[in-house]
């Protein structure tokens, strides 16, 4: 008879992580996939959803398990912690991309008041803002960005529909990103200064 194996501590896996070992990680998938699916579930009622977000967790898991600090918390609240955030964060941006999609379902009786005219109008300065940076943007960059954030793909689906590397999607996207929010930034100075 065998002595029964003892479970390897998450902080010592977290550690085989950070020194590149990928068994690791696929043992705090198994551990953890199951939970962290079945509250991405619950939160976006989409399972291909739920599915993208638990592999972006992993990911996130993968390339900075340094960030994750023992002392603070134990590794699976602070994977239900990220898990919640980026699945209420896609909700939230499911739910923009519904209102943009088609504006003229508003209903006579959702009249906003002087404070919500203030926020709409507000919130279409910003989209005129975000559709003049979306204008500078190299061709390749914008159709990646536009498939990943306006039409929900995930760098995946956009490699194989673009016929382009996956490492070159994600590329394009961190590029883009980095080119929205150096405009961001620089328009918010330059409003700030105005005031």
């Amino acid at each position: 008879m065998t002595a029964p194996t003892q479970r390897v501590p998450d902080s010592a896996l977290v550690e085989r992580i950070m020194a590149g070992e990928e068994d690791a990680l696929s043992a705090l998938y198994d551990r953890y996939a199951g939970m962290l699916y079945a509250m991405l579930v619950r939160i976006l009622k989409d399972t291909s959803a739920a599915e993208e977000v638990l592999q972006d967790l992993f990911l996130q898991l993968w390339r900075g398990a340094s960030r994750f600090d023992a002392s603070r918390g134990s590794l699976p609240a602070w994977l239900l912690v990220i898990g919640r955030n980026r699945a209420l964060s896609r909700l939230r941006r499911r739910e923009r991309r519904e209102i943009l999609e088609d504006p003229e379902e508003f209903s006579l009786e959702a009249v906003p008041s002087a404070g919500d005219l203030e926020d709409e109008a507000w919130r279409m300065q910003l989209m005129q803002r975000l559709r003049s940076a979306m204008a500078t943007l190299p061709p390749e960059q914008k159709e990646a960005l536009e498939l990943a954030y306006f039409e929900g793909m995930t760098q995946t689906e956009i490699a194989a529909r673009t016929g382009s590397p996956l490492g070159t999607v994600k590329s394009r996207v961190r590029a883009a990103m980095q080119s929205l929010k150096q405009f961001f930034d620089d328009g918010t100075t330059r409003q700030s200064g105005r005031s």
